[in-house]
């Protein structure tokens, strides 16, 4: 999927943007400044609102960027591989994905030393609240029910619950561990047999696979659309409503 960002048009863009990042990730929100950000970009602290109003305007779109790019890969993968729309291969994919971002996961952890402000912000909590895994699947899960994924003698609601508690604890199990006498090589592949476990065997022949994971796609393709929106949002408006892109 290809979308119309500044950072696609604009090397300036682009470069404040993996500037932003690169002091984010070793100072956190709070240790640099707008004029830090455009020094590193070798560019003047007015290019910087060329694109984005304020600060955290620039690091709420990094923060989406990241929900893009998860979401972007994981419909490149489903469509790579059907198979991947197996709750028993979905699952470990998607916190896989999730926790190997890091802004994503300091949005999980509530970590103020990284994100400050954004972690409570309303747009970055609006962010993981329809993105992250949890969200996704209160949206798949009944789809792997209508298809024979999943047992179906069970209340959805206590099923979407019991399966986001699975969920969370094994993603906070890798973002931030702690001392356990029990030690397992690779949590995604205990969170796999543990859906299993779960929800039960996933009856669903070749067909029907591909008619779930066509499903999916579709759900992850809008999922792309808040996150872009957010993005898009945060970005400067130009004179005619438009936004910032600085072709160059």
């Amino acid at each position: 999927m290809v979308f119309d960002l500044p950072e696609n048009s604009s090397a300036r863009a682009a470069r404040l943007l993996a500037a932003a990042n690169d002091l984010l990730l070793s100072r956190g929100a709070r240790g640099f400044t707008v004029a830090d950000v455009a020094a590193r970009a070798h560019v003047g602290k007015g290019t910087v609102y060329l694109y984005w109003p304020t600060k955290e305007d620039l690091l709420l779109g990094l923060i989406g960027r990241e929900f893009l790019s998860q979401v972007e890969k994981m419909i490149e993968l489903l469509a790579e591989d059907n198979d991947l729309a197996r709750p028993s291969r979905f699952c470990p994919a998607i916190v896989g994905l999730a926790t190997s971002q890091p802004l994503i996961s300091a949005l999980q952890r509530n970590d103020h030393d990284l994100l400050g402000i954004l972690t409570d912000d309303p747009r970055s909590r609006g962010l993981h609240e329809a993105l992250g895994p949890g969200a996704m699947l209160r949206v798949i899960l009944p789809i792997w029910r209508d298809s024979g994924l999943v047992r179906t003698d069970w209340d959805v609601d206590d099923q979407v619950f019991a399966l986001n508690a699975l969920i969370g604890g094994i993603t906070m199990s890798i973002l931030a561990p702690t001392p356990e006498p029990i030690r397992v090589a690779d949590p995604l592949v205990v969170l796999g047999q543990a859906v299993t476990a779960l929800l039960g065997p996933e009856r669903a022949g070749l067909k029907q696979i591909r008619a779930t994971a066509d499903q999916i796609g579709n759900h992850l393709r809008t999922c792309a659309t808040i996150a872009l929106h957010v993005i898009t949002a945060s970005n400067a408006r130009k004179p005619n409503g438009g936004t910032a892109s600085g072709a160059e």
